[in-house]
């Protein structure tokens, strides 16, 4: 399976216009937050709130978060009966990563985007982003994804620098 890759903030925003509006949503709180995709989607409406705590679906760690303002008056705005994100099919259970994932397909290949993209590059923008906003701070990235290890952390924080290298070959 190939490997989620990065891309720059610019062409993420014109690959995110493309989306269905749930999706655009889902990946906007994804790029906001840091969470997964399949964490955010799987957020019961009942619990919902600006600043919550998360546990990681992924790795049963709990977390921190808070959504800015205009995202989470949107979500709320659009919110099912049980979830934030509703199934196409059935209400009672989430919109899967899946159909993120066929819409982000969708709209890069729109864009010619040459790159692997999938829900899981929101992370890597998001981390890159931190990482810079943090003065290169990696600890405080590292703690910013829930991340056990630094060498991790690095290759999301650093995945600007390594698509950086290969477009120079």
């Amino acid at each position: 399976m190939a490997k989620a890759e990065y891309l720059d903030r610019g062409m993420v925003g014109h690959i995110l216009a493309c989306l269905t509006d749930g999706n655009r949503l889902a990946c906007e709180i994804s790029l906001a937050t840091g969470l997964r995709i399949g964490d955010v989607l799987a957020l019961p409406t009942g619990k919902f709130a600006r600043r919550m705590t998360v546990k990681e679906q992924k790795t049963g760690k709990r977390r921190q978060v808070t959504i800015p303002a205009a995202l989470y008056e949107q979500a709320r705005a659009q919110a099912g009966r049980y979830y934030v994100f509703e199934g196409r099919l059935r209400a009672d259970r989430p919109r899967t990563r899946q159909a993120v994932y066929a819409d982000l397909v969708r709209a890069a290949k729109a864009f010619r985007v040459e790159v692997h993209l999938v829900p899981h590059s929101l992370r890597k923008v998001y981390a890159v982003e931190a990482y810079k906003r943090s003065g290169g701070d990696l600890e405080k990235v590292k703690r910013l994804l829930n991340h056990d290890s630094e060498a991790v952390t690095m290759i999301y924080a650093m995945a600007d620098m390594v698509t950086q290298k290969r477009k120079k070959r």
